[in-house]
């Protein structure tokens, strides 16, 4: 089992940053890809970014490349999202997850761990 717990959500107006974090415990010795997703209410998941176990293959949305950033440090087993000039249309709930492999890339399946959400409002 690994527990993944995410972090730094919160209400920010347009044009800010936020960094969200996502700490992971329990049986973390699999060299598992990882992303972050986010969803509204009533919407499908998206994928926002993903990473490979080694850090060397990243790949963003169209929607928020040039914007954010997805990295990650496997000695804090930690994984983060930068996200610079947030829009309204940024407002979800985001949730970082664990995929089965070494890469997961955008497709929700490829992942089986899920944290609980981290709540990121912008305001215009």
């Amino acid at each position: 089992q690994v527990q993944l717990a995410e972090s730094g959500g919160g209400l920010v107006q347009a044009g800010g940053s936020l960094r969200l974090s996502c700490a992971a415990s329990g049986r973390t010795s699999g060299s598992r890809g990882m992303g972050w997703f986010r969803q509204a209410a009533g919407k499908e998941r998206e994928n926002v970014a993903a990473i490979s176990w080694r850090g060397g293959t990243t790949a963003h949305a169209n929607s928020v490349k040039g914007r954010f950033t997805i990295s990650r440090d496997n000695v804090k087993n930690t994984v983060y999202l930068q996200m610079n000039n947030l829009k309204p249309e940024d407002t979800d709930v985001y949730f970082c997850a664990a995929a089965r492999t070494d890469y997961g890339g955008s497709y929700y399946r490829n992942y089986d761990y899920w944290g609980q959400g981290t709540q990121v409002t912008v305001s215009s």
